[in-house]
């Protein structure tokens, strides 16, 4: 099976990373799915930001779990990246677009944080309320864990970066290797959720071992790359 094209933070490449902008761009380009990193705010909120601080990717500055959603809405997502001012978008926004285009959700929480498993435990509620494809993720294990507990029929991802563990724990569905792992592995890769690939040849390489999904800030073009790269004999 050809990979499955993954949205990285939006079409992230041509809109403000999560922004509304950025998932309806790359729905537009015919992504197989979405990804986003989400962090709770002090009132409770889960909302679609990558770092700890707001500082890059706003008009303002601040940590984002000492802030509450009407604060962070203060300031403007968009236009210090280059796009439309945006809000910071929700989690909750977020699962309602992605609701209604049938694709797939991949979401990511960050750790180390202020209020630790109440990030997953805030997840699972958020997504029991929405009739979506979703896929948890996370760099930490106990994360990882810890949802799959209170989540089972959900899969999840196990993300590393630095060495490619010799067996998955029981708890994560899929091996989430970088793609500089996939150079380093030669053997490896098949059935993986691997991040992030923009390179051309970085997308033959998945396609050659077979990634299952393929997290990329150009689906547009990435999806034409994985189209060039497959053999006759592949769907």
């Amino acid at each position: 099976m050809s990979p499955e094209v993954v949205a990285h933070r939006g079409a992230s490449a041509a809109r403000p990373e999560h922004t509304l902008a950025a998932y309806e761009l790359a729905l537009a380009q015919g992504a197989d799915g979405v990804e986003c990193d989400v962090r709770l705010t002090r009132d409770g909120h889960l909302v679609c930001v990558h770092d700890r601080t707001i500082n890059r990717t706003s008009g303002g500055s601040g940590v984002v779990s000492t802030m509450t959603l009407e604060e962070l809405r203060r300031h403007d997502f968009g236009t210090r990246l280059g796009g439309e001012p945006a809000e910071v978008l929700t989690l909750e926004d977020l699962l309602g677009l992605v609701a209604d285009s049938g694709v797939r959700l991949f979401v990511e929480t960050k750790h180390p944080v202020r209020y630790g498993s109440e990030v997953e435990r805030r997840l699972v509620e958020v997504l029991s309320r929405h009739r979506v494809d979703a896929v948890m993720m996370s760099f930490s294990p106990w994360a990882v864990r810890r949802f799959k507990a209170l989540a089972p029929d959900v899969p999840t991802v196990l993300l590393f970066d630095r060495v490619w563990p010799r067996r998955l724990p029981a708890f994560a569905d899929y091996a989430g290797p970088g793609v500089h792992l996939l150079r380093r592995y030669p053997d490896r890769g098949a059935g993986s959720y691997c991040w992030t690939v923009d390179a051309p040849e970085d997308v033959a390489l998945c396609v050659e071992r077979g990634v299952r999904f393929l997290a990329t800030n150009n689906p547009a073009r990435t999806r034409g790359i994985v189209g060039d790269n497959l053999t006759p004999d592949q769907p």
